[in-house]
C-alpha cells in the first residue's frame, strides 16, 4: 500500500493550506465562456421553427425571442398585427399575454410581503371580507393568499368563462363573491386553475398598496426594470403598435374585439412587446445563481427564485415525448404564477403560457442554463408551447449548451485531501478530527479497514484521481482511477465549524461509471 500513499500524497500536496474556519462561497458557473457563439449558427433553425408552426397554426401575426445571459440575444417576428388592414408586425408590436400576466401579480404580491405589508399565509377574507364564511365543508380550512398565488383555493377551473370578465370592475368581483361561490374542493388540497383566484390577488394589492394593481405594476416592476413598453388598456396602445385580435374561423381571420382593462385584468391583461418583456426574462434568469451580488432589481433575487419552486404538484406525465419525438417522463406543480417543470433528464423549466379571446403566449425558461424564450401570436389560444419547448432543447443538444456546474468549496477539498491520506487502512482514524462523533458510531473502523482493503487490493494501484464532483457545499464524490477497476468516495460534512465527515461510502464502479 506505500505506492497508493505515495500518489495521494502527491496529488493533494498543493491543498495543505485550504482553511477551515470560513466558508467561502463559490457560485455555480458555466465552463463556457463563448456561449452566444454556440447557438448563433442554430438561429436560422430556430426562427423556421417559429415560422412553420405560425403557418401551420394559421396565427395571422407572430413574435419570438431568445434571452441569454441577460439579454435578447435573438428575436424575429411574421405576419400582420391586424388582419383587416395589413399592418404587419414589427419588433415593436405589442401582444395581449393573457396569462402569462399571472407572475407580475405574483411578484407584485411577494413584494408586499417583504415591505412587511402582508403574509402569504393571511386569510384572503381579511381582505375580501365578503368571502368570510364561505367554505364547501365545515371542516375546510380558511382561504390564504399562499392558496390564491398557487391555485389551490378549491375553486374550479374557470376558462374560458374567466377570459369574458377582464373587463369587469371591483365592484362587480365583490358583487360575485358576495352572492356566493362554488366550491370545487376544499382549500390546500389539490390544483386547479384559477382565474378567478389571480384575480382576487390583484384585489389585494390594491386594498394593501392603495393604488390598483395595474398602477403598482407599473410603477413597482415595469419601470424599475425599463419595460417602457406595456400597457393593461389597450386604448393608451398607439394602434399602430398594437396587435388586434383575431379568431380562425371557416378559413379565414375574424376579428375578436379587444376587451377593456378592469379588475380581472390581474390574471391576465398585460400587453407587452417582445423587446420589453425580454428584460423581465432576464431578470428571472439574472436571479440564478445565488451570489453576494448588491440587489439591483424590484424585488430581491431570493424573492424571485421564491417563485420558481414547485409549491403545489400537479401532475406527473410518465408518457411525454419532446417535439422531437424523445420518450422523456416529466413531473410539473404550479409555483408562484409560474409553471414548473422537471423532466427525465434532470432539466428545470419555469414559465408560463396565455390564452385569451384572440391571444396566445408563451414563455419559457431554463434556469441551470441560463436561457429562455418567449411566442406571442393574435389568435384565439394560439399554441405556442410547444415550440418553445422545441427551441430550446434543439439549443441544449445541438449546440451542446451545459448547465452551470458548482465549483468544489474549500471545505470539500481539505476533506477529500484529509480523507484520503487515511485510505485504505484508516490509521489513527479514530483520533483524528476529521470525523464527527458520531462517524465511528454508525460505521465500526474494523468494517471499514476490512471494506476497503478489500476494494483497494482487487483494484491494485491508484493511476489518477478525477476532480471532486460537489453535490453541494458539504456533500460531494471523487472517483479514483485504479488499474483494475475505478473506485467512487462520497462523502458529507456537517454544518458545524469545523465542518467534520459525518457520512462516508465507498465502491468499486465500472471503468468510466
Amino acid at each position: 500500500m506505500k505506492k497508493i500513499h505515495f500518489i495521494l500524497t502527491y496529488f493533494f500536496i498543493p491543498l495543505l493550506g485550504f482553511a477551515q474556519s470560513r466558508q467561502a462561497y463559490q457560485p455555480p458557473a458555466f465552463k463556457d465562456n463563448n456561449r452566444l457563439e454556440k447557438i448563433k449558427p442554430y438561429f436560422p433553425i430556430i426562427e423556421k421553427i417559429y415560422r412553420e408552426h405560425a403557418e401551420k397554426n394559421h396565427f395571422p401575426g407572430y413574435s419570438f425571442g431568445v434571452v441569454m445571459d441577460g439579454a435578447l440575444v435573438f428575436s424575429g417576428y411574421g405576419g400582420q398585427a391586424d388582419a383587416s388592414s395589413k399592418n404587419p408586425v414589427n419588433a415593436q408590436t405589442m401582444f395581449r399575454i393573457a396569462s402569462m400576466s399571472k407572475s407580475f401579480t405574483a411578484m407584485a404580491i411577494l413584494k408586499l410581503r417583504d415591505e412587511g405589508k402582508l403574509r402569504l399565509d393571511d386569510a384572503v377574507e381579511q381582505y375580501i371580507p365578503e368571502l368570510k364564511g364561505q367554505q364547501l365543508t365545515k371542516d375546510a380550512p380558511i382561504i390564504t393568499i399562499r392558496d390564491l398565488m398557487t391555485h389551490s383555493a378549491g375553486f374550479p377551473q374557470d376558462d374560458p368563462w374567466g377570459d369574458r370578465q377582464l373587463a369587469d370592475t371591483e365592484e362587480e368581483l365583490l358583487e360575485v363573491i358576495k352572492k356566493g361561490l362554488h366550491f370545487s374542493n376544499v382549500p390546500g388540497l389539490r390544483y386547479e386553475y384559477s382565474n378567478l383566484g389571480f384575480t382576487m390577488l390583484g384585489y389585494i394589492i390594491h386594498k394593501v398598496s392603495g393604488k390598483p394593481y395595474s398602477t403598482y405594476i407599473k410603477e413597482n416592476i415595469w419601470q424599475p426594470l425599463g419595460m417602457t413598453q406595456a400597457e393593461w388598456e389597450y386604448s393608451k396602445v398607439d394602434p399602430a403598435q398594437l396587435a388586434k385580435g383575431h379568431r380562425w374561423i371557416n378559413n379565414q381571420w375574424i376579428d375578436e374585439p379587444l376587451l377593456h382593462d378592469g379588475i380581472y385584468g390581474s390574471m391576465g391583461g398585460m400587453i407587452t412587446s417582445m423587446e420589453s418583456f425580454s428584460k423581465y426574462i432576464a431578470f428571472h434568469l439574472n436571479a440564478w445563481p445565488p451570489s453576494n451580488l448588491d440587489e439591483q432589481g424590484p424585488v430581491k433575487r431570493s424573492t424571485v427564485r421564491e417563485m420558481h419552486q414547485p409549491w403545489r404538484y400537479s401532475g406527473l406525465n410518465a408518457q411525454y415525448r419532446y417535439p422531437s419525438g424523445r420518450a422523456c417522463a416529466t413531473a410539473s406543480a404550479y409555483a408562484y404564477g409560474l409553471r414548473w417543470t422537471n423532466d427525465c433528464e434532470g432539466r428545470t423549466a419555469v414559465g408560463h403560457s396565455g390564452g385569451l379571446p384572440g391571444f396566445g403566449s408563451n414563455w419559457l425558461m431554463l434556469p441551470e442554463y441560463g436561457i429562455g424564450v418567449a411566442f406571442f401570436a393574435n389568435v384565439t389560444y394560439a399554441p405556442t408551447a410547444d415550440p418553445n419547448i422545441q427551441v430550446l432543447d434543439t439549443l441544449i443538444r445541438a449546440a451542446q449548451l451545459e448547465p452551470r456546474v458548482l465549483p468544489p468549496s474549500d471545505l470539500l477539498l481539505k476533506a477529500q485531501k484529509d480523507l484520503l491520506m487515511l485510505l485504505p487502512d484508516w490509521k489513527n482514524a479514530k483520533n483524528a478530527p476529521l470525523f464527527a462523533e458520531n462517524f465511528f458510531l454508525d460505521k465500526p473502523i474494523e468494517d471499514l479497514i476490512k471494506e476497503c482493503r478489500q476494494i483497494f487490493n482487487a483494484v491494485g494501484n491508484i493511476i489518477h484521481v478525477d476532480d471532486i464532483v460537489p453535490l453541494n457545499q458539504l456533500r460531494g464524490q471523487v472517483t479514483l482511477q485504479c488499474e483494475n477497476g475505478d473506485i467512487q468516495i462520497f462523502f458529507t460534512l456537517t454544518p458545524t465549524n469545523p465542518a467534520q465527515i459525518q457520512d462516508f461510502r465507498i465502491r468499486r464502479v465500472q471503468r468510466g461509471r
